[in-house]
C-alpha cells in the first residue's frame, strides 16, 4: 500500500481516495434529494395563491394561505362546524386555531367584542379579521352578523351564504356597504 506524508502524518492513498469518493457521494445524494421537495414546495405555493387569486410576495404568512386555500369550497351551513359545512365564524375561528394557535369566540359579534382591537379598514393587516352586517338597513349599522379574514390587495376569505367559502373583495359593492370595522386580535 502507498502512503503519502501530508503534514507529517502518513495517510493511505486508498483511505484518502476512498473518503474523498465518500464525501462527493453523500454531497451529491443529500444536494439532489433535498432539491425535487423544494419544487413541489414552490409548485404547491404557486398553486395555493392561484388558487385565492393572489400574488405571492416574501412577507407573506404562507400557513395563513395554505390554510384559507384548503377551505374553498365549503359550503355554508347556518351553526356549520366542519369541512363539510361551515359558517364564517366557524371558519375563522377554525382558520385562527390552525394558523396561530389562538382560540377565538365562536360568534361573530363576540369575536369583535371579546377578542378584537377595533381597528378602520384602511389599517388591515394580513390575518386581521373585517366585521360586517349584513342584515339591511331596517337593523343598526353596528350589529355585527358575519365575519372574514382579511388576506391582502383588500382581499378577504369568508364562508357566502349563497357560494360557500371564497375571497371576495372589499371593493365590491356589497362589502363596502355592509362593512363595519375592522379587527385585530389581541
Amino acid at each position: 500500500m502507498i502512503t503519502v506524508d501530508t503534514d507529517g502524518m502518513k495517510v493511505p492513498v486508498r483511505k484518502s481516495i476512498l473518503f474523498r469518493a465518500i464525501l462527493i457521494l453523500s454531497l451529491t445524494i443529500l444536494f439532489f434529494s433535498c432539491s425535487p421537495t423544494r419544487l413541489i414546495e414552490k409548485r404547491q405555493s404557486k398553486e395555493v395563491y392561484e388558487t385565492l387569486g393572489l400574488n405571492k410576495e416574501r412577507k407573506d404568512n404562507f400557513a395563513l394561505y395554505k390554510e384559507a386555500a384548503s377551505w374553498l369550497h365549503v359550503p355554508h351551513v347556518d351553526g356549520g362546524k366542519s369541512r363539510k359545512g361551515t359558517d364564517c365564524s366557524f371558519l375563522v375561528y377554525s382558520v385562527y386555531k390552525t394558523v396561530y394557535a389562538k382560540i377565538l369566540e365562536r360568534n361573530s359579534a363576540d369575536m369583535l367584542k371579546k377578542n378584537c382591537r377595533r381597528i378602520s379598514i384602511s389599517r388591515l393587516k394580513e390575518g386581521d379579521l373585517v366585521f360586517f352586517n349584513t342584515a339591511g338597513k331596517s337593523k343598526a349599522k353596528s350589529r355585527i352578523n358575519h365575519v372574514g379574514i382579511y388576506l391582502k390587495d383588500n382581499k378577504f376569505l369568508h364562508a357566502s351564504t349563497s357560494k360557500g367559502v371564497i375571497v371576495s373583495s372589499l371593493d365590491e359593492d356589497y362589502y363596502r356597504k355592509t362593512r363595519v370595522c375592522g379587527g385585530r386580535v389581541k
